[in-house]
């Protein structure tokens, strides 16, 4: 198998083993409504203060439209609450709930045991090289 086969299988299998491994970790601990778009808003929400659903909109590279449709699927299933802001009442407030707050809770120190897991494998030149590769990688899809 040449360098473009290669590599074109360790993205494709990445990407689906890590979603795959997140969808199970987040049905397991006891959220089976949850999909992998709704645990990416959830995360962009985040634990700490109300948000504008432009700027997690911005966060998720999607529309506000888009997000507008994951959003209302979120606050009817529990986990985000959705507010007017009290300065400017043409702008909308998103925050988790405290079902969402657990969930962002449970999915980052999941995050954080894989990254674990990962990294006692790796020698610090290996964890070094890794890094840089994966931040190379990262800025070429972010600029995509």
């Amino acid at each position: 198998m040449g360098t473009y086969e290669t590599l074109n299988d360790v993205l494709v299998n990445l990407f689906r083993d890590i979603s795959g491994i997140e969808q199970k970790a987040v049905r397991e601990l006891g959220y089976p409504d949850i999909t992998m778009n709704d645990l990416h808003v959830i995360e962009a929400i985040g634990a700490g203060e109300p948000k504008s659903m432009s700027s997690v909109a911005r966060a998720l590279s999607v529309t506000v439209g888009t997000l507008t449709i994951a959003v209302n699927s979120l606050v009817k299933k529990g986990y985000v609450i959705r507010q007017r802001s009290s300065e400017d009442r043409r702008v909308v407030l998103i925050s988790l709930s405290a079902r969402g707050k657990d969930v962002f809770k449970h999915h980052d120190s999941f995050r954080q045991s894989m990254i674990d897991s990962i990294v006692k494998e790796l020698t610090p030149e290996e964890l070094e090289a890794l890094t840089r590769a994966l931040t190379k990688l990262n800025s070429w899809f972010r600029g995509f």
